[in-house]
This record gives C-alpha cells, structure tokens and sequence, in this order.
C-alpha cells in the first residue's frame, strides 16, 4: 500500500522537490551577496559609531526581496492544501477508481490511513524545508527590519516551526473539504477560503492570548514617538510609534498615550496597522522652550528632546501592551502544537468519513 500511494504521489513530490531546490539555489546566490554587504556594513558603521542609520538603510534598499521571500513562505503551506490535499480523494471520485481501488483486500479506512500518513508527513517537511530556506536567507534582514519584527503577525508566519504546522494542517483541511464536495475546483476554492480565514484570525484573536501578553508603561523618547507636531493654540500632537522601548523586536498588541488625572489623551495603534490620522494626540504645553517652530538645521533633534522632556515633566507617558521578542519560540511551539492537534481532529474526521462515500 505505500508502494502504492507512493507511485501516485511521486510527480507531485518530484515537482515540489524541483521547486524547492531551485528557491534554495536562487536564496543560495543572493545570500552571499547580502552577507558580504551586512558584515561589511557593520564594520565601516562600528567605527563611526553610527550602525543604525546603516540598517535602515541596509534594510530599506532589500525591501522588496525581502517582502518578496516572506510571501513566499506564506504562501507554500496553502499551496500544499490547494494540490495535494483537495484533490486527493476528489480525484478518485471524479475518475472513478474509488470504485476499483475500495473493493481490494484492503479497506478504504487502511487506504486513506496510510496517504494521510504519507502525504501529510511530506506536507510537514515542505513546509519545514521552506521555512529554513527563508530563515536562513532573511537572518541579517530579520535583524535590521524595524518595522517588521521577527515577533510580528507577517514575519512570525513564515519563521521557524510554525510553517511545518501550517502544511501539514492545510493538507488535512484539503483533504477533509474535498471528501464533503467531492469536486476538485470547488473544492480547492473553498480549502483556500477556510485556510485563509483561519491564518487572518490567528494572529487577531488566538495568538495574542497564547501567553499572557506583558505590559508596561514608558517614558516619551525618540525610540517610541513617531511624529511630534505643532498643533492649535500651542499643543503638541503626539504620534506614538508601535515599537516597545529597549526590546525592538516585540509584538505591540497596543500602544496608548496617558497623561495626569484630567488630561484627555485618545485612541491607540494597534498591531502593524497603518498610521491613522486619529492617533494624534494632542498634549497641551507652554510654546516656551518646546517649540517646533522653523528652526536653523543643526537644532531640530535638540528641540524634539526639549519638547519630549517637557511632555515627560507633565505626566504623560506611553502605556503598551505587548508580546515580548523573548517569547518567540514558546509561541511558535504553542502554535505548532495547536495546528497539530486541529491536523490530526481533520485527519480522524477523514478516517470516518471515508466509511460513508
């Protein structure tokens, strides 16, 4: 029966193989060039003193690839789900061979046993083979990427364990939607629906609670502020910035300016959301010494620093609720453990099933 299912299965495995290898070797090529550039940028910036502008920058210029290879990580489990997983008993009804195959000595429960076993341990390693390309890959981006944490919602997806969870899940899921369609288009549709609306509700409503998220309260710094701007009749309109003071790399669930009993702060920014005008709040202060007036361009981050210093001496301060970076293995194994145990309910699911088509 393994020899069996193996025959079946082995175009799909070779093709997979084939594209695996040939991202290894495109990341492979790359990887040397962005290296070499990394480890010669810390250098030059370690003498000056100055490494932050220059991962910034670093980052700023690979972007695009950057984006480019998280995609594709994100992406290879719902691939798996989509072409192994639907059409894997959508196919024999569709031709038939159900007919042939299920009155051979071996009961269709044992048959549709072992393909799972099968197939869905190949899912898990594609997907673990994709995540290690990509990780190995992105290590100096993941460094330098300020805006996009290893612990965010984008990032978190396509690192570590969790994309093994992930295709060994989607392949489950494919599977059980098309022994209840019984159609492969239909069915492949609907497996990329559900397995999308389940990795968007992840990271918003299980993943925050996974662990108890930390919270804190911060002063007002240049780390934590966005933008600082001149607003009417003299306040100051504060744009808090998602990143947790002293730990880059968390997850900010939440991020809200408080000031002093009475003061009227407002709304909060939430996740990797983009900036919404809202979030300005506005935090009353003399025009005295704080001023963001047109000044000569050698005085703009020391008036920045007098306006946060007179911010900070009236009381307001930056409360955040946050996964912290230390925390990204637990959470990936709890995830992983998660889409384990939904992957083998859907595989038992299958298992009775196949006993009523």
């Amino acid at each position: 029966m393994i020899w069996l299912a193996w025959r079946q299965f082995r175009a799909a495995a070779l093709m997979t193989a084939l594209a695996l290898a040939a991202l290894a070797a495109v990341l492979a090529m790359s990887r040397t060039t962005l290296g070499g550039e990394y480890a010669q940028g810390l250098t030059s910036c370690g003498e000056l003193g100055d490494c932050e502008r220059f991962l910034d920058r670093f980052f700023d210029e690979h972007q695009t690839p950057f984006l480019g290879v998280t995609a594709v990580a994100l992406a290879l489990p719902a691939l798996v789900g989509l072409f192994w997983g639907a059409p894997l008993i959508t196919r024999e009804l569709e031709a038939g061979t159900h007919l042939l195959v299920w009155s051979q000595s071996i009961t269709r429960t044992r048959w549709l046993a072992v393909k799972l076993a099968l197939l869905g341990g190949a899912a898990a390693v594609t997907g673990g083979l994709g995540s290690l390309a990509v990780s190995w890959w992105a290590a100096d981006l993941d460094r330098a990427a300020v805006d996009f944490p290893l612990m965010g919602p984008l990032v978190f997806a396509g690192r570590g364990i969790v994309p093994i969870g992930y295709a060994a899940f989607a392949f489950a899921l494919g599977v059980t939607v098309g022994m209840l369609v019984r159609r492969p288009l239909p069915a492949m549709a609907l497996t990329l629906a559900l397995f999308t609306a389940v990795q968007i509700a992840m990271p918003l409503l299980i993943r925050p609670h996974l662990l108890p998220p930390a919270r804190a309260s911060f002063a007002l710094i240049p780390e934590n502020v966005d933008q600082l701007l001149r607003g009417q009749e003299g306040a100051l309109m504060v744009a808090l910035a998602t990143r947790v003071p002293g730990d880059p790399g968390a997850w900010t669930l939440s991020s809200r300016l408080v000031g002093p009993p009475g003061s009227v702060t407002s709304a909060a920014r939430t996740g990797d959301q983009a900036l919404p005008d809202e979030t300005f709040v506005p935090v009353p202060t003399a025009s005295g010494p704080c001023s963001l007036e047109a000044q000569p361009a050698a005085r703009p981050a020391q008036s920045r620093d007098t306006c946060l210093d007179e911010i900070n001496r009236r009381g307001y301060r930056q409360e955040v609720t946050y996964q912290p970076s230390s925390r990204f293995w637990p959470l990936q194994w709890l995830e992983t453990g998660l889409y384990a145990v939904l992957t083998l309910g859907l595989m038992g699911l299958c298992l009775r099933l196949i006993r009523r088509l």
